[in-house]
């Protein structure tokens, strides 16, 4: 059980190296927690400082998902070597979810991160990339048809589970499929606050996209 705890455990460190914070840092020193939403997340630097300090963030984020599903699993760490008792697709999920949970309550910056969707989305191409397409495309729609990225979030997040389900790629025992049911409770806590919003009327979109409408302020 020590190679499982080893490799959880750097999982989350390494989840813990937050994408929009390093970024900040290395542009001066911006911090992105004291502006707009105060999230450390990618919307939130999007909406603060643009695209171009976004998609680098983004893409350390996403990587966070993917390098521990990837190779954690299969590799060896000295004087530990394998455990035959520890199920590899297991400890696959296992590391994901920890990387989820290192970028929303990172050690390395007083555990306020971000929401998770990136790093998640780095765990799904990792493991299941026909699922993580189908997770983009409803976002995407999402995200067109209201401006909301929280609720474009939530939604693909609740439709992964489903989609599995559907396909009949995983049985409901199977470790992936219950790390999808995780996934989707686990994104709808970590955006509560926009729910709170959409239901006051006070959550932002992105660009001006009409809803119901209206049309969107530019933020």
């Amino acid at each position: 059980m020590l190679e499982l705890g080893l490799k959880i455990l750097a999982s989350y460190l390494l989840g813990a190296v937050n994408g929009s914070l390093l970024i900040g840092r290395l542009r001066g020193g911006i911090d992105i927690r004291k502006l707009g939403s105060g999230n450390a997340g990618a919307t939130n630097a999007l909406r603060t400082q643009g695209i171009w300090f976004a998609l680098p963030a983004i893409a350390i984020d996403f990587c966070k998902g993917l390098v521990p599903v990837m190779l954690f699993p299969t590799l060896m760490l000295p004087g530990v070597g394998l455990d035959p008792a520890v199920d590899r697709e297991w400890l696959a999920v296992a590391c994901g979810a920890a990387a989820v949970v290192g970028h929303c309550y990172p050690l390395w910056h007083g555990f306020a991160g971000g929401k998770g969707a990136a790093t998640m989305a780095g765990v799904l191409f990792a493991m299941a990339p026909n699922m993580l397409l189908i997770v983009v495309i409803i976002w995407a729609v999402v995200l067109l048809l209201t401006g909301y990225v929280g609720l474009a979030t939530m939604t693909a997040g609740l439709s992964l589970p489903i989609a599995v389900a559907i396909s009949g790629d995983a049985q409901f025992s199977d470790p992936f499929f219950v790390l999808t049911i995780v996934a989707a409770a686990f994104i709808i806590f970590t955006h509560r606050i926009n729910i709170s919003r959409l239901r006051d009327g006070t959550e932002q979109a992105i660009g001006p996209i009409t809803r119901l409408g209206r049309r969107k302020p530019n933020q």
